[in-house]
């Protein structure tokens, strides 16, 4: 294979830049809270309990409202799971953590693998405003002055 883009070379596409606008580059923008579908069955042969669980834990997130449109990605996601809970063992080898980390990029998980499948996470901006809100302290209410007590040499008053 020669020349050529590839996976990773060089700067990934800004979808804000006027380049990107004039050749149609957009984002679709995932909900920031996440995907509420049914999660389907795990699609791997023998399961075990953490996988299991890290395929229901790993169906919010935002990027499973994209794969929930994409069944033929329900394989790699599991395999990825499969790597993940593989990786986390304490025999786990760098080959275990890299086979991960690639199978996050296909999928979504990582911060490239998000620009490589076209995918941004929307920012909830009612939610921040609502935050914002609820964080910011009340306003001082002016009260009259106090006076300062000071100690009197002698203890007069």
């Amino acid at each position: 294979m020669r020349g050529g883009a590839r996976n990773r070379s060089g700067p990934q596409p800004d979808p804000r830049s006027a380049r990107s606008d004039r050749r149609g580059l957009q984002l679709t923008a995932l909900p920031s809270e996440g995907y509420s579908g049914d999660v389907p069955e795990f699609p791997l042969p023998r399961p075990k309990v953490r996988e299991k669980a890290l395929w229901r834990l790993i169906w919010t997130y935002p990027q499973a409202v994209a794969w929930a449109r994409e069944p033929w990605r329900w394989e790699t996601v599991a395999m990825y799971v499969r790597w993940k809970v593989r990786a986390e063992l304490a025999d786990a080898t760098a080959a275990d953590a890299t086979a991960m980390r690639q199978l996050g990029d296909q999928i979504g998980l990582t911060p490239a693998g998000l620009k490589e499948n076209g995918w941004c996470i929307a920012v909830d901006e009612v939610s921040h405003a609502r935050a914002a809100a609820v964080e910011k302290p009340p306003a001082a209410t002016p009260s009259a002055p106090t006076r300062r007590l000071r100690a009197m040499p002698g203890g007069g008053a």
